[in-house]
C-alpha cells in the first residue's frame, strides 16, 4: 500500500470511528477521531503532491497554501474547526451540539479536499 492509500485508509477508519463515538455521545473521542480524519486527508493530498508533512505546523502551512490556491473553498476556516475538535480532546469544553456541527464541517473539509 502506498502512502496516499495509507492516509486515505486512516481517514476512512477515523471517520467511521468518529460516527460510532458520536452515536454513543462520547464527544471527546469523536473529537479526536474527527481531527485525525481531517489531518490524514491533508496528508493524503500532500503525498499526492510528493510532499511529506511531519508536524502540525506542516499541516497548517499546507492547508494555508491550499486555501490561497482555492480561497472559495474556505479550507482554512474549516481546518480551524477541525483543530478546535483536536483541542476538545484535551479540554472537553465543547457541547455535544458543537461537536456534531464540527463533524459536519470536517466532512465538508474532507469532501472539498477529495
Amino acid at each position: 500500500m502506498g502512502e496516499v492509500e495509507r492516509y486515505l485508509e486512516l481517514n476512512r477508519k477515523y471517520l467511521e470511528e468518529a460516527e460510532k463515538f458520536l452515536a454513543k455521545s462520547d464527544c471527546v473521542q469523536a473529537s479526536e477521531k474527527l481531527w485525525g480524519a481531517a489531518a490524514e486527508m491533508v496528508k493524503a493530498l500532500a503525498s499526492k503532491r510528493e510532499l511529506e508533512l511531519k508536524s502540525h505546523r506542516d499541516l497548517w502551512e499546507f492547508v494555508t497554501k491550499l486555501d490561497n490556491e482555492r480561497p472559495e473553498l474556505n479550507l482554512l476556516k474549516l481546518f480551524h474547526i477541525a483543530n478546535s475538535l483536536h483541542i476538545n480532546f484535551y479540554e472537553n469544553w465543547m457541547t455535544p451540539e458543537a461537536v456534531t456541527k464540527g463533524a459536519e464541517a470536517v466532512k465538508e473539509f474532507i469532501e472539498k479536499l477529495r
